[in-house]
């Protein structure tokens, strides 16, 4: 796989995933956050299992260790975000969520000892300028106040970016498919204890609630969870966080289009905002411009 496949496969992930704050919101009506991510994502490992078992059959215990250090970290991800969405507008946890943006540059710079790459760093707040005009585009004045959720939601930003990281260093060894199997596994595991131990396990209600937590256990999970780490295999971890931004990105496009929700010039200036920020990611950097020179100097001589 080329890096700009990866990327694409990251961008449908990522897409694939904007979808799961409407449907945990239909969910969390009638459902506890720890019993719709047990249920959610042991009903996902047990598809993904009978599908795949012959992948899951050949992994190593250090592959199965990797495995269960990610889905740790998006389970503790997951948990903040849903307590998060039980309390505040879906539309600023989204947000909030995605300072994991920045974060990850930063923590990725202080992790190598260095400043962040100045291309890195404005895109990184370009998307997150970009998903805050969307947000104040599609928010309310009573939405306006903030309270206990938003500090969930910022949890979940610090869960997300250190998600992002361990993703990008451990899915580069090993059967990536295979991590990313485990990684629901584990996310289910624990899911489904938390829920016994600090929850009253609970089902979907109804039809509408059932076909919602099918909708996330196919699209979000099985599709936007499992490849994350076959995507990142040949993504840096600065990168991949930029897609972040295509969550509230996508979730505004699909409200417009199919939904017919109103769009103010804070929307259109925050579409504009993220498109920039991928672009400005796409430039490259010093050492890239460098070998293309020698490429170029190279040919010139053979020919």
């Amino acid at each position: 796989m080329t890096v700009r496949h990866a990327e694409w496969l990251l961008a449908a992930v990522i897409a694939a995933r904007a979808t799961s704050f409407l449907f945990s919101k239909i969910l969390l009506i009638d459902m506890g956050p720890l019993s719709l991510l047990g249920l959610r994502f042991a009903i996902a490992f047990v598809l993904l299992a009978a599908l795949f078992r012959r992948s899951l059959r050949g992994l190593s215990r250090r592959d199965i260790a990797h495995g269960a250090v990610i889905g740790a970290s998006f389970f503790a991800t997951m948990v903040f975000e849903l307590c998060a969405l039980d309390q505040a507008p879906s539309s600023r946890v989204s947000l909030l969520e995605n300072v994991a943006i920045v974060l990850v540059p930063l923590g990725e710079a202080a992790l190598a000892r260095r400043l962040p790459r100045a291309t890195t760093a404005a895109a990184a707040l370009l998307a997150l300028g970009g998903v805050a005009c969307l947000t104040v585009g599609g928010s309310s004045e009573a939405e306006a106040t903030w309270g206990a959720g938003d500090g969930l939601a910022l949890g979940a930003a610090a869960c997300y970016a250190i998600a992002i990281m361990a993703t990008a260093r451990l899915s580069r060894e090993g059967d990536a498919l295979g991590l990313g199997i485990v990684q629901i596994g584990v996310m289910g595991a624990l899911g489904l204890a938390a829920a016994f131990l600090f929850d009253q396990p609970s089902l979907p209600a109804n039809e509408g609630q059932w076909a919602s937590l099918a909708a996330l256990v196919i699209v979000c999970t099985g599709f936007g969870f499992t490849l994350q780490p076959l995507a990142q295999r040949y993504l840096s971890a600065d990168r991949a966080a930029l897609f972040c931004a295509l969550t509230p990105l996508v979730a505004s496009l699909l409200g417009i289009v199919a939904l017919g929700e109103p769009a103010g010039p804070a929307t259109f200036a925050g579409l504009a905002l993220i498109v920039g920020a991928m672009a400005i990611a796409n430039l490259p950097v010093p050492e890239q411009r460098a070998q293309a020179r020698a490429r170029t100097r190279g040919a010139g001589r053979c020919g």
